[in-house]
């Protein structure tokens, strides 16, 4: 398949504040106008306590890869450069992106939640975690209520889906290159997202594909390709020649290789924003039937972050083009 016009690939599914009643029944839009203005005060609250203060507490977040590179670390990166003190529950593992282009942390205190998702998949930030890894998020909410501070609570799915997500596009975004901190070598490499979900086809990420096949073919155009990814979120592959298998539960490691590299290539997941922190071009691929689900919020939100564009493959034999096209 030829790479269709972008418009052909997206699907009319931005959830904006407005989209979010576009179903209910005249009941249900007052209902869910009441959410939305709660919502509105409840964040603008914090926002203005916590730039006065110059003090905050922000969390918990449990939630996907995507969700901490769009809605959370750009937030707490605009907070921190307003010189505000942030105290941060969050996934541990999410810890390496929370730097300065010095490679100071951005956070004051962190309440950190260890790496759970081989034992739960995660669910934009509603994800209901372990019962041990609950008890923390308990505490850190205990200790940012007791605190007097500024407390943004993301837990609240009605504030964070519906308003918390649109209302930071307005200016309330920050991002330091992380390439600067991550970078450790020039060469010409590429990094391979093998992104596992069996033989099942959704909506959003499209169908499976044979990711040693992908390797194997664009390797002849590297001197490296690396894959790289989350342990339970990739499919166990084997190194072999210039093709090295490097799947890390440790974000320094993703992190330098993306920093190191020329391409991305990844299906339509979180993995996709990794391009705006490390400045890497990035090649999504799509195994199914357009429009892809969830792309328009993909690139709204990402346009915020970076004016890179990202480029779109639908075959194997596009996938090949694309990187004999970038020589």
């Amino acid at each position: 398949m030829s790479q269709p016009e972008l418009k052909q690939l997206i699907k009319n599914d931005a959830t904006t504040i407005l989209y979010g009643q576009r179903t209910l029944n005249i009941f249900g839009k007052v209902h869910y106008t009441k959410i939305v203005l709660k919502a509105y005060y409840d964040i603008i609250k914090f926002y203005r306590k916590a730039l006065r203060d110059k003090e905050c507490y922000y969390g918990p977040f449990k939630g996907e890869f995507g969700h901490l590179l769009l809605h959370s670390v750009p937030f707490l990166m605009h907070l921190y450069n307003k010189g505000v003190k942030i105290h941060f529950c969050g996934v541990e593992i999410g810890k390496p992106f929370l730097i300065d282009d010095k490679g100071n942390s951005i956070i004051y205190k962190f309440y950190p939640l260890r790496d759970f998702y081989a034992e739960v998949a995660p669910d934009s930030n509603v994800t209901i975690p372990p019962k041990d890894v609950q008890a923390e998020i308990d505490k850190f909410h205990n200790i940012a209520i007791a605190s007097g501070k500024g407390y943004l609570n993301i837990a609240d799915h009605d504030m964070y889906w519906f308003v918390f997500r649109n209302w930071q596009l307005n200016g309330r975004q920050f991002l330091y290159s992380l390439r600067k901190i991550y970078n450790t070598k020039t060469e010409n490499s590429c990094v391979i997202f093998p992104r596992k979900k069996g033989n099942a086809h959704t909506l959003n990420n499209g169908g499976p594909w044979d990711y040693m096949k992908i390797a194997k073919l664009v390797s002849p155009y590297f001197d490296k390709v690396y894959i790289t990814g989350h342990p339970s979120m990739s499919a166990e592959l084997i190194s072999e020649g210039n093709i090295e298998v490097c799947v890390s539960s440790d974000n320094r490691v993703v992190l330098e290789k993306c920093s190191n590299a020329n391409l991305i290539i990844t299906q339509h997941s979180g993995a996709v924003h990794m391009g705006a922190y490390t400045n890497t071009k990035v090649l999504l691929i799509f195994n199914g039937d357009l429009p892809i689900e969830g792309l328009a919020d993909t690139l709204r939100y990402r346009e915020n972050l970076s004016k890179e564009p990202i480029t779109f493959a639908f075959s194997y034999e596009e996938i090949e083009n694309h990187v004999k096209s970038l020589k």
